[in-house]
């Protein structure tokens, strides 16, 4: 089978090869699946660097979710046959970006029906890490104040429509006017573009004054530190990521005074501490979709052979929107 593999850290484009490899065969509680959809992540980007915070050993193959059809499964399955349409997280260092990976079946969840393939897939990581944050960690109520930062980005998109499901108003800050557009499509109220527009004092003034209730921040640096300029009284600032490349070092006599908190979220913990939580959010997700509330707009369907320059712009920051490769 055909596979995109890392064989030394770098940037997508320069280390990332098209290889043929053995195609792989189900353990003792896996699934092996024909991978119908693989979207990119900026996680799949940090693999790539050698910057993420799992470091699989070389050669590794990237794609950290995907849309699959089972086409083996291991002794002691009991959830999945052969023929399910599924989506989950592959096993590191067989990622989803080739024909065929591995999932164990714990990672593993009944596609849901109201969306295709390509929708299917982008249904884990973003919007599971969107609704622990906004649900779990936050508890974000009806006609709260929801900001939103890289809100056309795998995770920030998630957190713009589960934010409106919730019944919040919700602001998206981007970069650029193709991701405004994009952000206004996903159904934010209000959208920010932050190449033209210091988002503080549009935030002050949308909100008459009392800022944003929940930050959704999966960028850090220059992000983190202004939203510390617009949370509301008893606001919370999410923790989410550092794709902006710097981690902040958050004033903590700040929150004190202004009484806001930070919160950390790493949704991954919760399939070793509590992964029945993740079985609850799929159901939850699964009925959005059904419902109409959530749908991943995916911006570009891509061709396997499209992986390195798809990861290679991703990380450059150039695509809009959820990129989606189709085998």
């Amino acid at each position: 089978m055909k596979a995109w593999r890392v064989h030394e850290t770098g940037e997508p484009r320069e280390v990332l090869r098209l290889e043929e490899i053995a195609d792989p065969h189900a353990g003792p509680g896996q699934l092996v699946v024909r991978v119908l959809a693989a979207p990119a992540n900026f996680p799949d980007v940090l693999l790539c660097r050698g910057k993420y915070q799992i470091t699989p050993p070389l050669p590794f193959t990237p794609g950290v979710e995907l849309c699959g059809e089972v086409v083996e499964i291991g002794d002691g399955v009991t959830r999945f046959a052969v023929g399910d349409r599924v989506i989950g997280n592959p096993n590191l260092p067989a990622g989803a970006f080739a024909e065929h990976t591995v999932l164990d079946e714990a990672n593993a969840f009944a596609a849901p029906a109201a969306l295709d393939d390509a929708e299917a897939s982008a249904l884990s990581i973003g919007y599971q890490t969107s609704w622990f944050a906004l649900h779990r960690r936050t508890k974000l109520l009806a006609g709260g104040m929801l900001l939103v930062h890289a809100a056309a980005g795998g995770v920030g998109s998630a957190a713009v429509q589960l934010g409106k499901a919730a019944g919040a108003t919700v602001i998206g800050v981007v970069g650029g006017a193709e991701k405004a557009e994009y952000c206004r499509a996903l159904g934010a109220d209000l959208v920010i573009d932050r190449r033209t527009e210091d988002f503080v004092p549009v935030v002050k003034e949308f909100t008459g004054g009392r800022g944003a209730d929940v930050v959704y921040d999966p960028v850090g640096g220059e992000a983190y530190a202004k939203s510390t300029k617009c949370i509301a009284f008893e606001g919370r600032i999410l923790v989410i990521g550092f794709a902006g490349g710097t981690i902040p070092q958050p004033a903590l006599n700040h929150a004190l005074i202004k009484n806001y908190s930070i919160i950390g979220l790493h949704w991954g913990l919760y399939k070793q501490y509590n992964p029945q939580a993740i079985q609850d959010c799929h159901a939850e997700l699964t009925g959005l979709a059904a419902a109409g509330a959530v749908k991943p707009l995916v911006s570009e369907r891509l061709a396997l052979a499209d992986v390195a320059d798809g990861l290679g712009r991703l990380g450059d920051g150039l695509t809009v929107g959820r990129i989606v490769f189709e085998p």
